[in-house]
C-alpha cells in the first residue's frame, strides 16, 4: 500500500525551476533513499511534502487522501514527521527538555494531549534510552556532539509517533560509528512498522539501508529501484559524473 506520495511535483523559486514533474512515492513499511547530485530538489521536495512549500504544480498524498498544500502543523498531526539537514534543537535546553518541548507542540503530536504527565515522562524516557542519551539528558542540548544532536532531533519527532518519517541527510557530518549505530536505529523502528524516506549522500549508508532508492536530478526524479540496480543505472551514472 502506498503510503506517502508525489506526484508530478513542480515548484519554482524567481527564475529558478527547482522541481519539475518530480515523483516519488513511499510504501507502507519500506525505507526508501533519495539521492542526487547536490542541488537536484531533494530538500526542496521535502518541504512540499511537508507543507513547509506550496507547489506550483503537483499533488501530495498520503494514504490517497491529499494533502496538497497544508500547513506543516496539519501534516505532523497526520503522522508525518521529519528532520532537515541543518538540526533543530533547542541548545540553551537540556536534552531533556527538548524532548518534552516537542511533544507540546501544537499539531506536531496530535494525540498527546490524552496523555497523562507521568506518562509522557515515561515515553521520553523510553525514547532517550533508545537512541542512547539517557546519560546525557542533563546536559544543554547545545553540548552535544553534532551526531548526539542529530539522534535529539530523531527523539523529538518520534516522540510524536508518526507512521512515516522523512530524515534529511542524517549522516551529515557523522562519525561512522554513530552512522552505524543510527542505521541500526532506524532498521529496529522500521521493524516496528515505522515507514522512512531518507535524503543522504552517504551511499553506503543508502544502499546498505534502503530497499529502494529513488534518483533525482535537476528537479526530476530519474530512476527508481532497488540499491543493486540503481549502482549500475547509466542515468544515475551520468547525473553524478556527467556535471
Amino acid at each position: 500500500m502506498t503510503l506517502l506520495e508525489a506526484v508530478d511535483i513542480s515548484k519554482s523559486f524567481g527564475g529558478i525551476q527547482a522541481l519539475r514533474a518530480c515523483c516519488v512515492r513511499v510504501e507502507e513499511g519500506e525505507i526508501v533513499g533519495l539521492i542526487g547530485p547536490n542541488g537536484s530538489g531533494k530538500t526542496s521536495l521535502f518541504n512540499v511534502m511537508t507543507g513547509y512549500e506550496k507547489p506550483d504544480t503537483g499533488s501530495v498524498r498520503l494514504r490517497d487522501k491529499p494533502i496538497t498544500g497544508s500547513s506543516p502543523r496539519t501534516v505532523f498531526g497526520l503522522g508525518v514527521g521529519r528532520t532537515f539537514q541543518l538540526t533543530r534543537i533547542f541548545p540553551r535546553l537540556t536534552v531533556l527538555e527538548n524532548v518534552h518541548v516537542a511533544a507540546q507542540r501544537p499539531g506536531f503530536a496530535a494525540g498527546l494531549g490524552r496523555w497523562s504527565a507521568a506518562k509522557e515522562r515515561a515515553r521520553v524516557t523510553e525514547l532517550l534510552d533508545f537512541v542512547g542519551l539517557t546519560r546525557l539528558q542533563d546536559m544543554p542540548a547545545g553540548t552535544l556532539s553534532y551526531g548526539q544532536k542529530k539522534l535529539l532531533e530523531i527523539t523529538s519527532v518520534l516522540i510524536a509517533e508518526p507512521t512515516v518519517i522523512l530524515l534529511d541527510e542524517p549522516a551529515g557530518g557523522v562519525n561512522p560509528t554513530t552512522i552505524t549505530y543510527l542505521a541500526g536505529r532506524i532498521r529496529e523502528l522500521n521493524g516496528r512498522g515505522v515507514t522512512f524516506l531518507v535524503v543522504e549522500h552517504n551511499m553506503e549508508f543508502v544502499m546498505g539501508l534502503c530497499n529502494r532508492v529513488s534518483v533525482m536530478h535537476r528537479g526530476s526524479t530519474i530512476a527508481d529501484g532497488p540499491p543493486a540496480e540503481i549502482r549500475r543505472n547509466p542515468a544515475v551514472l551520468d547525473a553524478y559524473l556527467g556535471d
